[in-house]
């Protein structure tokens, strides 16, 4: 990842407000491949380009926060080879941005079940999180061995313990407690979702914190997803009104 160019002003491109926190379901890297006669890999690797160019438009027109659904607790059940594969790129993929992350200031941290990953790849992400921590000119976050429903329960099982322990009353617990023990605890809930392939679905991801969060469909194949599909994206955030229950009227007061 070499960045062509520093921030720009997102008005110029009929962006009127930027959601400081988009995440992102990859989809279709399979699909993609398939069409060509190429075996998935090579649609992952292709994926991975898509995501450099999605990182550096992001930077570009300042969202703060861009997480990542890269693989999942279901994804484990795929054949070994495609799993093996994409441990391999994702281990390849963090050695060859490191440099640029750190240049530009991006904070990288990882989301999930991190002990099911392979030692190699947990070192690696253990090592850029640390080197990146201080960092706040971004944050780029990927969702690797995650599942929200998992998510929900280990955070329950926190609660649980909690109160058992006298820590915390049961009916003092609010929503406020659970956010606090899931692995965003220090995040802001995504205000965009971006879907690409153009399946209608979350898939089991970020389900607590995409609550209130805009979406976003698109049946581009992830490979294809190039930085005017993340314009439009955000042009589109740019005409929504977030009313988070109220009516229009008293959001426009």
């Amino acid at each position: 990842m070499s960045f062509d160019s520093d921030r720009t002003d997102p008005k110029e491109l009929g962006i009127t407000k930027v959601p400081r926190h988009v995440a992102v379901i990859m989809d279709g890297n399979g699909r993609w491949a398939r069409q060509r006669g190429w075996i998935r890999l090579r649609g992952h690797r292709e994926g991975a380009k898509a995501v450099k160019r999605t990182l550096e438009e992001s930077y570009r027109l300042g969202v703060e926060y861009l997480t990542l659904f890269a693989f999942s607790t279901q994804n484990w059940d795929r054949p070994s080879t495609e799993v093996e594969g994409l441990m391999g790129l994702l281990l390849e993929y963090l050695h060859s941005e490191r440099r640029e992350l750190l240049r530009r200031g991006i904070r990288f941290r990882a989301i999930g079940d991190l002990s099911r990953l392979p030692q190699n790849l947990q070192n690696e992400i253990a090592a850029l999180s640390e080197m990146s921590k201080d960092n706040d000119e971004m944050h780029l976050v990927v969702a690797l061995s995650y599942g929200a429903r998992d998510e929900i329960v280990r955070a329950t099982r926190a609660l649980a313990a909690a109160a058992v322990a006298g820590e915390i009353k049961p009916e003092d617990i609010g929503e406020a407690d659970v956010s606090a023990r899931l692995y965003t605890a220090d995040m802001p809930d995504p205000d965009l979702l971006i879907r690409t392939s153009g399946e209608l679905r979350v898939s089991n991801f970020m389900l607590w914190q995409l609550a209130y969060a805009e979406l976003f469909v698109t049946d581009v194949f992830w490979p294809d997803f190039a930085k005017d599909n993340l314009i439009e994206a955000l042009q589109a955030y740019s005409k929504r009104e977030r009313r988070f229950g109220l009516t229009g009227a008293q959001v426009k007061k």
